[in-house]
């Protein structure tokens, strides 16, 4: 059983009608479920989503390296409807099949490209000791540049409240899709 439940988008308030419009004719096209359920509290929904599509859309990182860190904080988090759909889009970015697979089974990828590198590094430290140490925060400030620092860990932090949302809300992928996660460390 799921606590999320789908919003009824007649049966909502001025604001809600208006941010849930602000939403749907962004470059979302839709109002996904974490969206929704912010919609309940329509000021956090309305700054919320902002961030959302400037995370998403927006910063200087290129969408390859955008879908990776949102890969490894949905991974961190175990949330399954965030990697559902974000793998697709991963995928598409140009993100290589073999590094998707090993992100959801909690193994470090082999890397290609030393952004990737330095995008799994960073993260990967991040969520393991809760800060980064100099010399992966110089690897990244010399692979991406401070402002690419700052939007990667925006990111991280925007897809970290996506992701909580999700879990608490126990928001499960679409209908016959089964759990791309598994929980827990790798066997």
């Amino acid at each position: 059983m799921t606590r999320y439940k789908e919003l009824d988008p007649a049966a909502l308030d001025a604001d809600q009608k208006r941010i849930w419009q602000e939403i749907a004719s962004g470059p979302r096209g839709s109002v996904p479920a974490p969206l929704q359920i912010w919609l309940r509290s329509p000021v956090l929904a309305e700054n919320a989503q902002r961030l959302g599509a400037f995370c998403r859309y927006g910063t200087v990182l290129e969408p390859r390296l955008s879908e990776l860190a949102i890969l490894l904080t949905a991974r961190h988090w175990t949330a399954h409807y965030e990697w559902h759909h974000h793998e697709v889009f991963a995928r598409k970015a140009g993100l290589d099949e073999a590094v998707i697979a090993a992100i959801a089974a909690r193994r470090p990828p082999a890397f290609a490209r030393e952004d990737e590198r330095a995008v799994y590094e960073f993260c990967q430290v991040f969520y393991r000791d809760h800060r980064v140490d100099d010399a992966t925060y110089a690897r990244a400030v010399a692979q991406f540049g401070e402002r690419g620092v700052v939007d990667l860990v925006g990111i991280m932090g925007y897809y970290a409240l996506i992701s909580m949302t999700l879990n608490v809300f126990e928001v499960p992928v679409p209908d016959g899709a089964a759990l791309p996660l598994r929980e827990g460390s790798p066997a």
